[in-house]
């Protein structure tokens, strides 16, 4: 009688698990890999408190955080799990499974800001130049390079823009980021002539008849599929190792370089949020600090009395 039960308890909570899923992807519009990463997260949690997550308290929820940070987990990982418990419970009261929402004061730690990379112009270019454009594949790798540091887009945006996306004749590119929320971001002259090389004569040559409707995928595989996130971060981490470049080199360090060198060349922080797709500026402030510190450097090293 027992397993009985446990089991229309179990089956109970993996259908409010489904229910919760499909409310983070199609209201909440969260990306896929969130959504994977919060059903994780919760999947743990729920080790911990069985069939009584819908009884849980404030106290319970709090011992299980003492637990987690106990745990070699990095700040962000922990505020994450955090975010998915509040995130759970919030849904539940929304709901009516739950007559008060115990996770309503959790508060998530402060996560430490850190600077981020950015390259100077130099390591771009020698990043840039290891990529031998000869291929179809090459040129198509060097496109999407200047792509990303001429629009400062994320790699998510850019895999998965199609040709509806394109306005090459003003120099634009619609893209929908985080939340979906869609902007216009502003593409260089010479990314531009890449991208249209690229679309004219090199991406048939990556798969033959391949159709170039306009909600066909822009960048793709040798297969003719849409190129994958973690392939263009594999194609930028290789082009940095060629060219010896000793920091960790991935698509966002373009985007970090992006802002950073607008802002040191006078750019207005709101146009930077803007062309960034920031919800805050506080998130874009951070740039500015890169600049101050760039500049504290140089000063300290050029000046004879600084030191």
């Amino acid at each position: 009688m027992k397993n009985e039960q446990n089991k229309i308890i179990k089956e109970e909570f993996f259908q409010i698990l489904d229910d919760f899923q499909i409310y983070l992807e199609v209201e909440r519009n969260f990306s896929v890999h969130t959504t994977k990463a919060y059903i994780s997260d919760l999947k743990d949690f729920l080790k911990k408190s069985g069939e009584g997550f819908c009884n849980f308290t404030y106290k319970n929820i709090k011992a299980y955080i003492i637990e987690i940070q106990a745990k070699n987990y990095s700040k962000t990982t922990i505020s994450r799990k955090i975010a998915a418990i509040k995130s759970f419970y919030k849904f539940l009261y929304r709901e009516r499974l739950i007559n008060s929402n115990p996770a309503t004061n959790i508060k998530a730690p402060k996560k430490a800001k850190r600077l981020p990379e950015f390259l100077s112009d130099n390591e771009v270019n020698s990043i840039f130049n290891c990529i031998n454009t000869e291929t179809p594949s090459g040129f198509r790798d060097r496109t999407i390079l200047e792509v990303l540091y001429a629009t400062g887009m994320r790699n998510s945006e850019l895999c998965s823009l199609n040709f509806e996306n394109l306005n090459l004749e003003e120099n634009e590119i619609k893209v929908f980021g985080k939340g979906g929320k869609e902007r216009i971001v502003l593409i260089s002259k010479r990314a531009t002539k890449f991208l249209s090389e690229y679309i004219e004569a090199k991406r048939n040559l990556l798969f033959a008849n391949i159709n170039q409707n306009l909600d066909s995928p822009l960048f793709i595989n040798k297969n003719g599929y849409r190129l994958l996130q973690r392939t263009v971060h594999k194609i930028i981490k290789n082009a940095a190792e060629k060219a010896f470049i000793n920091k960790k080199v991935s698509p966002h360090t373009l985007r970090h370089t992006f802002a950073t060198r607008l802002l040191e060349k006078g750019a207005d922080l709101r146009v930077v949020q803007e062309l960034l797709g920031h919800s805050s500026i506080s998130n874009t402030q951070i740039y500015t600090h890169v600049s101050t510190e760039r500049l504290r450097k140089t000063y300290i090293n050029a000046h004879p009395r600084a030191k």
